[in-house]
């Protein structure tokens, strides 16, 4: 994405779309309002089952949108989704980053990632407390229920809807509390969480 867009548009939602239909847009309208709100200290003009109608060319499998925005205007970017294939996470401590709203400008978060050596992706610590990975919030299996760490870098709208859901519950958890869980799930917007396999937590590292 070009520097011109980056400033155009400060914020975005990503979206999944499936067969030609966005998934859980309710969840994705609550956090745009919220966002946009504590953004530009206004209520959002937008509507988001209004505005996204989805191109013939990508009414078929799993696509991604994203839905960039500011102040006054707005922009659909429909692509192919591929996933990533992640199996292993490097802890890096960034007790400085901030990304509490999905910002465009990933660029913070993108210097982490250089810091991962070997590992398929970063799990981010911020104040001694186990928050996201580059890209996704994550979720542990203690051999009884699901937990996700309580002080997330970005409130995941799958993640949110998981904790209404009482399908996983919030936790604090630190890095040596790793070694309590057995496996772990990465889940996000595109990311469901009952389709993506288990992953050993020592395949975590420190």
């Amino acid at each position: 994405m070009s520097l011109l867009t980056k400033y155009m548009f400060p914020l975005m939602e990503t979206i999944k779309i499936k067969e030609g239909i966005p998934q859980y847009l309710d969840w994705h309208q609550w956090r745009f309002e919220k966002s946009f709100f504590l953004h530009y200290l206004k209520p959002a003009p937008f509507d988001l089952k209004q505005l996204i109608q989805v191109p013939e060319e990508f009414k078929k499998g799993i696509v991604k949108l994203r839905f960039l925005y500011n102040e006054v205007d707005c922009f659909c970017q429909y692509s192919p989704y591929t996933p990533r294939k992640i199996n292993s996470l490097q802890l890096v401590t960034a007790d400085d980053l901030e990304y509490s709203l999905k910002y465009v400008n990933r660029q913070p978060i993108e210097d982490l990632q250089k810091r991962k050596g070997s590992s398929d992706d970063i799990l981010i610590i911020k104040n001694e407390q186990i928050s996201d990975t580059s890209f996704t919030n994550i979720v542990f299996f203690d051999g009884k229920q699901w937990v996700t760490p309580a002080y997330p870098l970005l409130k995941g709208t799958a993640r949110e809807r998981l904790l209404y859901e009482k399908k996983i519950f919030a936790k604090e958890i630190r890095p040596e509390d790793i070694k309590n869980y057995k496996t772990f799930k990465l889940i996000n917007a595109m990311l469901d969480f009952e389709e993506q396999e288990e992953i050993p937590a020592t395949n975590i590292y420190y």
